[in-house]
Protein backbone atom coordinates (compact mmCIF):
# COMPACT_ATOMS: atom_id res chain seq x y z
CA UNK A 1 0.00 0.00 0.00
CA UNK A 2 2.76 2.12 0.92
CA UNK A 3 4.38 1.65 -2.60
CA UNK A 4 1.14 2.31 -4.49
CA UNK A 5 1.02 6.16 -2.47
CA UNK A 6 4.65 6.64 -3.33
CA UNK A 7 4.16 5.86 -6.80
CA UNK A 8 0.62 8.27 -7.04
CA UNK A 9 2.36 10.95 -5.47
CA UNK A 10 5.42 10.38 -7.55
CA UNK A 11 3.29 11.10 -10.61
CA UNK A 12 1.28 14.04 -9.24
CA UNK A 13 4.63 15.62 -8.59
CA UNK A 14 6.20 14.98 -11.83
CA UNK A 15 2.84 15.80 -14.31
CA UNK A 16 2.23 18.76 -11.84
CA UNK A 17 5.96 19.96 -12.39
CA UNK A 18 4.89 19.72 -16.21
CA UNK A 19 2.67 21.81 -16.22
CA UNK A 20 3.99 25.51 -16.95
CA UNK A 21 1.81 27.43 -14.51
CA UNK A 22 2.20 30.43 -17.29
CA UNK A 23 0.54 28.30 -19.87
CA UNK A 24 -2.90 28.02 -17.24
CA UNK A 25 -2.90 32.04 -17.82
CA UNK A 26 -2.41 31.65 -21.37
CA UNK A 27 -6.01 31.32 -22.77
CA UNK A 28 -7.99 34.12 -24.56
CA UNK A 29 -10.61 33.78 -21.70
CA UNK A 30 -7.74 34.48 -19.03
CA UNK A 31 -6.24 37.26 -21.42
CA UNK A 32 -9.71 38.92 -21.51
CA UNK A 33 -10.14 38.54 -18.09
CA UNK A 34 -6.82 40.32 -17.18
CA UNK A 35 -7.77 43.05 -19.82
CA UNK A 36 -10.89 44.10 -18.16
CA UNK A 37 -9.51 43.88 -14.44
CA UNK A 38 -7.01 46.18 -15.39
CA UNK A 39 -9.55 48.54 -15.97
CA UNK A 40 -11.17 47.31 -12.44
CA UNK A 41 -7.77 48.11 -10.77
CA UNK A 42 -7.10 51.26 -12.49
CA UNK A 43 -3.77 49.81 -13.68
CA UNK A 44 -1.05 52.46 -14.53
CA UNK A 45 -1.93 51.51 -18.22
CA UNK A 46 -5.46 52.37 -18.36
CA UNK A 47 -4.65 55.86 -16.50
CA UNK A 48 -1.87 56.85 -18.76
CA UNK A 49 -4.60 55.85 -21.55
CA UNK A 50 -7.15 57.82 -19.99
CA UNK A 51 -5.19 60.82 -19.07
CA UNK A 52 -3.99 61.18 -23.22
CA UNK A 53 -7.60 60.95 -24.02
CA UNK A 54 -8.71 63.87 -21.59
CA UNK A 55 -5.74 65.51 -22.52
CA UNK A 56 -6.74 65.91 -26.07
CA UNK A 57 -10.29 67.08 -25.27
CA UNK A 58 -9.77 70.66 -26.02
CA UNK A 59 -13.39 71.67 -24.67
CA UNK A 60 -12.85 70.64 -20.92
CA UNK A 61 -10.67 73.05 -18.61
CA UNK A 62 -8.36 72.02 -16.10
CA UNK A 63 -11.44 71.45 -13.52
CA UNK A 64 -13.83 69.30 -16.16
CA UNK A 65 -10.67 67.47 -16.91
CA UNK A 66 -10.15 66.41 -13.42
CA UNK A 67 -13.99 65.88 -13.22
CA UNK A 68 -14.04 63.77 -16.46
CA UNK A 69 -11.16 61.27 -14.73
CA UNK A 70 -13.34 60.85 -12.04
CA UNK A 71 -15.95 59.72 -13.28
CA UNK A 72 -14.16 57.43 -15.58
CA UNK A 73 -12.41 56.00 -12.39
CA UNK A 74 -15.33 55.35 -11.04
CA UNK A 75 -17.11 53.47 -14.19
CA UNK A 76 -13.69 51.46 -14.76
CA UNK A 77 -14.33 50.37 -10.99
CA UNK A 78 -17.39 49.71 -10.77
CA UNK A 79 -17.82 47.79 -14.21
CA UNK A 80 -19.14 44.04 -14.04
CA UNK A 81 -18.77 41.47 -16.67
CA UNK A 82 -19.38 37.85 -17.59
CA UNK A 83 -17.42 35.46 -19.83
CA UNK A 84 -20.10 34.47 -22.31
CA UNK A 85 -18.57 32.06 -25.07
CA UNK A 86 -15.28 31.56 -26.49
CA UNK A 87 -14.36 30.59 -29.97
CA UNK A 88 -10.47 29.29 -30.57
CA UNK A 89 -9.63 28.47 -34.56
CA UNK A 90 -5.87 28.40 -34.59
CA UNK A 91 -3.77 31.48 -33.97
CA UNK A 92 -6.93 33.19 -33.26
CA UNK A 93 -10.02 33.65 -30.95
CA UNK A 94 -13.17 35.34 -30.11
CA UNK A 95 -14.37 36.14 -26.46
CA UNK A 96 -17.98 36.99 -26.26
CA UNK A 97 -18.06 39.29 -22.98
CA UNK A 98 -21.21 41.20 -21.50
CA UNK A 99 -20.35 44.43 -19.81
CA UNK A 100 -22.24 46.58 -16.97
CA UNK A 101 -21.10 50.15 -16.82
CA UNK A 102 -22.71 53.09 -15.85
CA UNK A 103 -25.23 55.01 -18.78
CA UNK A 104 -23.73 58.01 -19.56
CA UNK A 105 -25.22 57.85 -23.10
CA UNK A 106 -28.42 58.62 -21.78
CA UNK A 107 -27.05 61.34 -19.51
CA UNK A 108 -25.23 62.93 -22.68
CA UNK A 109 -28.63 62.50 -24.70
CA UNK A 110 -30.46 64.06 -21.55
CA UNK A 111 -28.17 66.55 -21.47
CA UNK A 112 -28.29 67.65 -25.00
CA UNK A 113 -31.82 67.56 -24.94
CA UNK A 114 -32.06 69.42 -21.57
CA UNK A 115 -30.12 72.47 -23.74
CA UNK A 116 -31.98 72.56 -26.23
CA UNK A 117 -35.07 73.46 -24.95
CA UNK A 118 -33.06 75.46 -21.89
CA UNK A 119 -31.32 77.49 -24.28
CA UNK A 120 -31.47 80.35 -21.32
CA UNK A 121 -29.37 78.86 -18.94
CA UNK A 122 -26.83 78.27 -21.01
CA UNK A 123 -26.86 81.62 -23.04
CA UNK A 124 -24.11 84.20 -22.76
CA UNK A 125 -25.17 88.06 -23.10
CA UNK A 126 -23.85 88.19 -26.93
CA UNK A 127 -26.73 84.90 -27.49
CA UNK A 128 -24.10 82.59 -28.03
CA UNK A 129 -23.90 79.22 -25.97
CA UNK A 130 -21.83 78.97 -22.74
CA UNK A 131 -20.20 76.03 -23.51
CA UNK A 132 -18.13 75.60 -20.17
CA UNK A 133 -21.53 75.81 -18.06
CA UNK A 134 -23.24 73.41 -20.15
CA UNK A 135 -20.32 71.20 -19.72
CA UNK A 136 -20.21 71.72 -16.22
CA UNK A 137 -23.76 70.73 -16.27
CA UNK A 138 -23.07 68.10 -18.29
CA UNK A 139 -19.86 66.43 -16.00
CA UNK A 140 -22.33 67.02 -12.53
CA UNK A 141 -24.96 65.03 -14.15
CA UNK A 142 -22.66 62.38 -15.02
CA UNK A 143 -21.23 61.92 -11.97
CA UNK A 144 -24.58 61.80 -10.25
CA UNK A 145 -25.54 59.10 -12.28
CA UNK A 146 -26.29 55.84 -10.91
CA UNK A 147 -28.19 53.96 -14.29
CA UNK A 148 -26.00 51.43 -15.95
CA UNK A 149 -26.47 49.76 -18.62
CA UNK A 150 -25.19 46.20 -20.40
CA UNK A 151 -23.39 46.06 -23.91
CA UNK A 152 -21.83 42.91 -25.64
CA UNK A 153 -18.42 43.30 -26.46
CA UNK A 154 -16.36 40.67 -28.68
CA UNK A 155 -12.64 40.80 -28.05
CA UNK A 156 -10.47 39.15 -30.56
CA UNK A 157 -7.48 37.63 -30.16
CA UNK A 158 -4.20 36.17 -31.97
CA UNK A 159 -1.53 34.07 -30.60
CA UNK A 160 1.84 35.81 -31.38
CA UNK A 161 5.33 34.42 -32.08
CA UNK A 162 5.82 33.07 -28.53
CA UNK A 163 2.53 30.95 -28.61
CA UNK A 164 1.22 34.07 -26.15
CA UNK A 165 -2.20 34.95 -26.95
CA UNK A 166 -2.90 38.92 -27.28
CA UNK A 167 -6.15 40.87 -27.24
CA UNK A 168 -6.20 43.03 -30.40
CA UNK A 169 -7.14 46.75 -30.44
CA UNK A 170 -10.86 47.13 -29.54
CA UNK A 171 -12.72 48.73 -31.98
CA UNK A 172 -13.75 52.78 -31.20
CA UNK A 173 -17.38 51.70 -30.83
CA UNK A 174 -16.19 48.57 -28.36
CA UNK A 175 -14.11 51.63 -26.42
CA UNK A 176 -17.15 53.15 -26.37
CA UNK A 177 -18.97 50.68 -24.55
CA UNK A 178 -16.16 50.10 -21.56
CA UNK A 179 -16.21 54.40 -21.46
CA UNK A 180 -20.40 54.09 -20.89
CA UNK A 181 -20.95 56.21 -24.17
CA UNK A 182 -21.82 53.94 -26.61
CA UNK A 183 -24.99 55.32 -28.66
CA UNK A 184 -27.66 52.71 -28.22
Amino acid sequence: MKKIFIIILTLIIISGCSLNINDIDNTPIKKVESYLNNYQKLTDDVLNDLNLVVEKEQLFNSNQKSMYKDIMKKNFQNMVYSIKDETVNGDNAMVEVEITVYDYYKVIKFSDNYLNNNMNEFTNKDNTINLEKFTDYKLDKMKNNTDKVKYTIYFNLTKDENNKWIVDELSELDEEKILGIYEY
